[in-house]
């Protein structure tokens, strides 16, 4: 295995606490177009994947791993394609406005990130959250000098789970996909990095993915990403020695 050199993280329920930021702005925004009707409301919630009996939404659905299309097709079905755009636009917008105020961190986010900086890793985002709500969720945490990269599902030709994504990543901070780790609390990050041919996959389990959820396609599932300098440290040390890498694109991989 060559050493990793690189982390894209998902976003939500792996940075920040799913439920604490996005059930909130989901339960308002369900109850804005069901116009005050708690029964639509709660009609919309369910469409979107919200579970009534544990009060969160389900891992692997619309509001969980999904993206502003698919809750466009679950809220307004049978758009034409070009009303379909507008209304995931106003979605977008709408969650905008609200995830970088509301985003509630899962851990001292500054400290965990900068113990990968210091070892010289390049860091990314990729979201089904749309790019402008990522980007400002990075503002508003002071982090945005510490990702390389940030992209939504706005921002690759196929979002999650293709893995458009990490290829966009390793174009932009020129490494290989297999000196690349994904980590995410959801089975969609894990097939993007198994689709985008990452070199380690790495479940967590604040999120809405289950251990039994992630273990098939993950190669280790950790509780929090406080965990992850650590893991990654060991895992580096066992690493084949560092070689010169030509890639796909003519470039060069260092050392």
């Amino acid at each position: 295995m060559m050493r990793i050199r690189g982390v894209l993280f998902d976003k939500d329920g792996t940075l920040i606490d799913f439920d604490k930021t996005w059930q909130p702005i989901a339960e308002q925004l369900a109850l804005e177009i069901a116009q005050g009707d708690a029964g639509e409301a709660a009609r919309l919630m369910r469409a979107a994947g919200f579970d009534e009996a544990s009060g969160r939404f389900a891992a692997g659905s619309i509001f969980a791993a999904g993206n502003n299309l698919d809750l466009t097709d679950a809220w307004n079905p049978g758009l034409a394609p070009h009303k379909r755009a507008d209304k995931a636009r106003e979605y977008d917008a709408y969650f905008s406005a609200f995830s970088a105020g509301a985003s509630v961190p899962l851990t001292d986010l500054p400290y965990v990130l900068g113990l990968l900086r210091a070892k010289d890793m390049r860091l990314g985002i990729a979201t089904n959250d749309v790019t402008a709500s990522a980007e400002e969720f990075a503002k508003s945490a002071g982090l945005a000098a510490v990702f390389d990269f940030i992209t939504g599902y706005d921002g690759v030709p196929v979002p999650k789970p293709a893995g458009d994504m990490v290829v966009a990543f390793c174009a932009s901070v020129n490494l290989e996909a297999a000196e690349v780790a994904v980590v995410g609390d959801n089975t969609h990050d894990l097939e993007m990095a198994v689709a985008g041919g990452a070199g380690h996959k790495v479940g967590v389990l604040t999120g809405n993915g289950s251990r039994s959820d992630l273990e098939p396609l993950a190669d280790v599932v950790l509780d929090h990403i406080d965990q992850l300098p650590d893991h990654l440290e060991e895992l580096n040390a066992t690493a084949t020695p560092d070689q010169t890498v030509t890639s796909e694109r003519g470039q060069v991989a260092r050392p």
